[in-house]
C-alpha cells in the first residue's frame, strides 16, 4: 500500500481527533492502531512530526489579526499549490475563515506534506486540521467542516 503522509493524518483524523482528546497524548497507542490499520512505521513517524510542526507554531489568539498583507507566492509554492488552491485560501481569507497567521500555517503544513503537489481536497483537509488545532477558532472550523461533508457547499456570506 502507497500511503503518505496525508493518508496517514486524514485517518487520524477521522477515526482519533474528534472522538477523544486524551488519546492524542498517547502516542504509543495511536502508533499500534496506525500499523495495525496498515500504515508504515515511516510514515507514521512522518506524521508525528507534522502533527508536532503543527503544535510548535501555534499562535496565540491576542496576536490575530483579520487584515493581514496580501501573500505573494513563490517558487515552490506555486509549484505545490495550483491556481485553485491559491484562490481557495484567499477565499477563506477574505471571508474570515483564516486569518493572516492561520494562513502561514496552512501554507506551512501543506508545504511539509511529502506530495508534489495538492489537489483543492487535500487543501482542504490541511485546513480543516489546522483549524482543529486553533483556539477560538470553532466558528471557523465548523463551517469548514460543513463545506467538507455537505452535498451542496454553503456560501459565505
Amino acid at each position: 500500500m502507497k500511503e503518505s503522509i496525508l493518508d496517514v493524518l486524514l485517518y487520524l483524523f477521522e477515526h482519533y481527533f474528534t472522538e477523544d482528546a486524551d488519546i492524542l497524548r498517547d502516542r504509543d497507542s495511536l502508533q499500534n492502531g496506525l500499523l495495525q490499520a496498515g500504515f508504515s512505521p515511516a510514515e507514521i513517524s512522518k506524521a508525528f512530526d507534522w502533527l508536532d510542526g503543527l503544535a510548535e507554531q501555534r499562535p496565540q489568539a491576542a496576536t490575530r489579526r483579520a487584515d493581514g498583507p496580501t501573500r505573494v507566492y513563490f517558487g515552490p509554492e506555486l509549484d505545490k499549490l495550483d491556481v485553485e488552491c491559491r484562490g481557495f485560501l484567499l477565499f477563506l481569507e477574505q471571508h474570515g475563515v483564516l486569518d493572516a497567521d492561520q494562513r502561514e500555517l496552512v501554507l506551512d503544513r501543506a508545504m511539509a506534506l511529502d506530495q508534489d503537489d495538492l489537489d483543492l481536497d487535500d487543501l482542504k483537509w490541511v485546513v480543516l486540521m489546522v483549524l482543529f488545532n486553533q483556539p477560538g477558532s470553532e466558528a471557523a472550523y465548523a463551517w469548514m467542516e460543513t463545506q467538507m461533508f455537505a452535498d451542496e457547499p454553503e456560501p459565505v456570506h
